[in-house]
């Protein structure tokens, strides 16, 4: 059967001209009516077609027209029909972060690559560290923490030092950004299903901001993060390019 394809572009003029002349090629259907998404652009690009389009269930085949494609296949607009029946699936599922603000509003989003915490000023921010509701790190003086799935390990988190995590293990990573006490402090692996909380100690003398991957919410005291239960997505990547392997090269980098 023909599988329905749904084009998507990030606004760059590289990746909308690809759009337009996929939309030549293919008969080519919206999000909702699609058996595939197919995203043109970079990893941001990518990110963005999950948080609006997840919900739909649909896999999604990348091609990367952007700075970044780590979650991308090569771009090639030839054969992309035989491309996406050979192509191998990866699921990931999200994780999802609960932020309470200091004016007692409840903020909640999902995020693929990580959630981040970050000071906002020049005053270094201090967290309360809490897993399963135990307390594991009493007081973390740095500029924030994250914690990042398998996906995102190879991105801010490989950047803060953490650990890259190969796909398909069922953990994730919880990373210091700038740790200055304790000092010695590189962070966690950690279950997937754990429940961390990130709470803010000093939040009007050092307000702190929460991101999930592009999602930020402002002036945060607590945050509590988990691994879904219940949203998944499915990215198709060609054989050779698998997403597994590219993360494991990833560890063998210089």
């Amino acid at each position: 059967m023909q599988r329905r394809i749904a084009v998507l572009a990030s606004p760059a003029p590289e990746a909308q001209a690809a759009r337009a002349a996929l939309g030549q090629r293919l008969d080519t259907v919206p999000p909702a009516e699609a058996d595939v998404l197919v995203a043109l652009g970079g990893d941001g690009f990518m990110l963005q077609t999950l948080h609006r389009h997840g919900a739909l269930g649909r896999p999604v085949y990348g091609m990367k027209l952007g700075t970044v494609g780590f979650l991308m296949n090569q771009y090639r607009p030839d054969a992309l029909m035989d491309r996406l029946d050979l192509a191998r699936p990866t699921v990931l599922r999200p994780l999802e972060m609960r932020a309470v603000t200091e004016s007692g509003a409840t903020v909640e989003s999902l995020a693929y690559n990580e959630v981040s915490l970050l000071r906002q000023t020049r005053q270094a921010a201090h967290l309360r560290i809490r897993v399963n509701g135990q307390v594991k790190l009493d007081e973390l003086v740095c500029d924030g923490a994250l914690v990042a799935t398998p996906a995102g390990s190879t991105a801010y988190n490989c950047s803060a030092h953490g650990p890259i995590l190969p796909l398909g293990t069922d953990v994730v990573a919880l990373t210091p950004i700038a740790a200055f006490r304790p000092r010695r402090w590189r962070g966690a692996i950690l279950r997937a299903d754990a429940e961390v909380g990130l709470e803010v100690l000093d939040p009007l003398k050092r307000p702190v901001s929460a991101t999930a991957d592009s999602h930020e919410v402002r002036d945060v005291v607590e945050v509590i993060v988990r691994q879904s239960r219940e949203r998944t997505v499915t990215l198709l990547f060609d054989p050779e390019h698998e997403l597994a392997e590219r993360i494991l090269d990833e560890q063998f980098e210089g």
